[in-house]
């Protein structure tokens, strides 16, 4: 009977939601964890300076310019949707401001955010997973050198600090391409347009544009280090803990994401 059971659909689809379940379980363990094993690092921090400004190169600079064609476009996309209708309706003069408080808000960050993801995140999974494979990190341990504080220090603060930066040159060039798009499509002055841009922000949204930033930059870096360091099985483990570091970055991002907008917009 027992064997019956095991053959059915609806044992198949239960140990499914079961492994997925566990798995999500064991992930979330880990990566808290390798969060605690971060701070305590810092009472020894043996880190060098010179990787710091390496990894911040690569988070901030070479990340870049696919950060700014997303949220660049996107920005375009939007305003010239939005600003021929505002005109229309005799509302141009607040095509800036919808435009900035959107960008600064939400489209800029999460933009970012998602792009930090595809190009960082993933290269950083890989990494630490292909040294995990070929027992790197064994090597390191045989030197009495804890993994978690040699290769995730100098990443994190690299994403902590890089990604407000980021985050602030896209958001800027996001607004600059709403205003050639709102003048392209609608005919908006582009005095028009930047003069609306400050009514509708203030301090505030800054401030928390800023901090939603490093939330992010930290759950980036704390996310992709600790799924590539829970890389298996060779080569398809390289793949599996990317595939993974990816997902739940992006999931993390989007649920960081609604609890500022419910602490700080509701």
């Amino acid at each position: 009977m027992k064997i019956l059971y095991k053959g059915t659909y609806t044992y198949k689809i239960y140990k499914l939601f079961y492994e997925q379940y566990e798995d999500f379980v064991s992930t979330l363990g880990e990566i808290m964890s390798y969060c605690i094993e971060f701070f305590k690092g810092f009472k020894v921090f043996n880190t060098s300076y010179k990787e710091i400004i390496e990894q911040c190169a690569r988070f901030g600079i070479s990340s870049l310019p696919i950060t700014l064609s997303i949220v660049g476009m996107t920005s375009i996309i939007v305003a010239m949707q939005v600003a021929g209708e505002m005109v229309k309706q005799g509302g141009g003069n607040f095509v800036g401001m919808l435009m900035a408080m959107l960008i600064v808000r939400e489209e800029g960050v999460i933009m970012a955010g998602f792009a930090i993801i595809s190009m960082i995140g993933s290269s950083l999974a890989s990494e630490i997973a292909t040294m995990k494979v070929t027992e790197q990190l064994d090597a390191i341990r045989v030197l009495k050198v804890n993994p978690v504080h040699y290769l995730f220090t100098p990443r994190i603060i690299a994403g902590v600090l890089m990604m407000p930066l980021v985050v602030i040159v896209a958001s800027l060039f996001g607004i600059a391409g709403g205003a050639v798009a709102a003048n392209i499509t609608s005919g908006l002055s582009y005095k028009a347009y930047f003069d609306s841009v400050w009514f509708g922000l203030s301090m505030h949204d800054l401030n928390v544009c800023i901090l939603k930033a490093i939330s992010f930059g930290f759950a980036i870096s704390l996310i992709s280090c600790a799924c590539g360091m829970g890389a298996k099985d060779g080569a398809k483990g390289v793949g599996i803990a990317t595939t993974k570091a990816v997902v739940w970055s992006f999931v993390s991002i989007v649920i960081i994401d609604l609890i500022y907008a419910a602490a700080f917009f509701y």
